[in-house]
């Protein structure tokens, strides 16, 4: 018995130094990532038409959550904490949530082409918005943002019932969301070639192709704890993503309730997607191509894709925030049009890459 005491004290005390060296990675990595992200934030923060030094950036957030008292001119502390720090924390929030999106779809279909946007969802948010801006849904109790995520919801309600009656199964999924896409943005054109004026249709243009213009921090308090809430609920379904990678029959030999962990996900997706899209309107390519790259650099484990991949995506839309706001003076482009100029390329050097899209010779 003294023998077996001793191999259990030696077992147990070879196992700690494993335990700790992970532990303190795992909290490096989450310092490194926190520092990653407040230095974007900061960063967008302080470059804009009015140079702003990082300095009073970090002065003016300190006296907004601490009342620490520093002194820091009034008119930059409006510019840094009323327009620019909260449309970078609903950019970040949008990226996160978009990319993670991505990667949920493209496990759970098995499709590296899927996005956030294959549910319909954000054609369904544009019908919904044109509807409230145009036609006047609502009697002016609605606003743009409501309408769009009502019209969201709608989206995915006729797709999810399409999959359903089409079978359930991955491509009925990605059949119907092709299908309701089509449909929605064939209202939408309508209603803006019917009913628009000039100025009403370029206003919507402009919201469609993705804008940052008007959030504030009530857009924020919405965005952040969505886009907290949908990755939490998607990291504990990391298991469960990672056994889908072998198709539905080999995940559900494994013990994955697979209809339950597909509806959960499809579920909270089309919810993050359609909260961040009645926000900023569509954004394109963030969704489909973050999710590769991520993959490109820490590799197909979900426990630690899911919350690169929000890194990435939430850094990424913040620092293509910057670039539409500076790139041409007095004006401010689409964000739409800034992640697909940097996507599209981007996503072509990942098809090149990665050896997994190439044909077998």
């Amino acid at each position: 018995m003294p023998i077996l005491a001793s191999e259990t004290h030696v077992v147990a005390g070879a196992a700690a130094p494993a335990a700790t060296p992970f532990a303190l990675r795992l909290v490096l990595s989450c310092l490194a990532a926190f520092a990653l992200l407040l230095s974007a934030l900061v960063f967008a923060a302080a470059v804009g038409e009015t140079q702003i030094p990082p300095s009073v950036v970090l002065n003016t957030i300190a006296n907004a959550l601490w009342n620490a008292g520093r002194e820091v001119d009034p008119i930059d502390a409006g510019i840094v904490w009323n327009y620019r720090l909260s449309r970078a924390v609903v950019a970040a929030s949008c990226g996160a949530a978009l990319a993670v999106s991505g990667v949920v779809l493209q496990s759970l279909l098995r499709n590296a082409l899927a996005d956030p946007y294959l549910l319909g969802i954000s054609a369904g948010a544009s019908s919904g918005a044109v509807s409230v801006a145009i036609l006047g849904l609502g009697g002016g109790l609605l606003t743009l943002s409501t309408g769009a995520f009502l019209g969201a919801l709608v989206a995915f309600a006729l797709v999810a019932g399409l999959a359903w009656l089409a079978g359930r199964g991955s491509i009925a999924i990605i059949l119907a969301g092709i299908a309701g896409s089509q449909l929605f943005n064939a209202l939408t054109s309508f209603i803006v070639v019917r009913s628009a004026n000039a100025d009403e249709t370029r206003g919507i243009m402009f919201w469609l192709l993705g804008n940052l213009s008007g959030v504030r921090w009530e857009d924020a308090s919405l965005a952040v704890p969505v886009a907290l809430s949908g990755l939490a609920i998607c990291v504990l379904h990391a298991r469960a993503l990672d056994a889908f990678a072998f198709g539905t029959d080999a995940a559900a030999a494994l013990g994955i309730p697979v209809r339950r962990v597909q509806m959960t996900a499809i579920a909270t997706v089309a919810l993050m997607t359609a909260v961040m899209v009645s926000l900023v309107g569509s954004i394109g390519f963030v969704g489909l191509v973050i999710p590769h790259a991520a993959r490109l650099v820490v590799g197909v484990r979900h426990t630690v894709l899911l919350p690169s991949a929000a890194l990435m995506g939430a850094v990424f839309l913040v620092l293509a925030d910057v670039v539409s706001r500076i790139v041409i003076e007095g004006q401010v482009l689409p964000i739409g049009v800034v992640t697909a100029l940097v996507g599209a390329p981007a996503f072509a050097a990942i098809l090149i890459a990665n050896p997994s899209f190439r044909a077998s010779r």
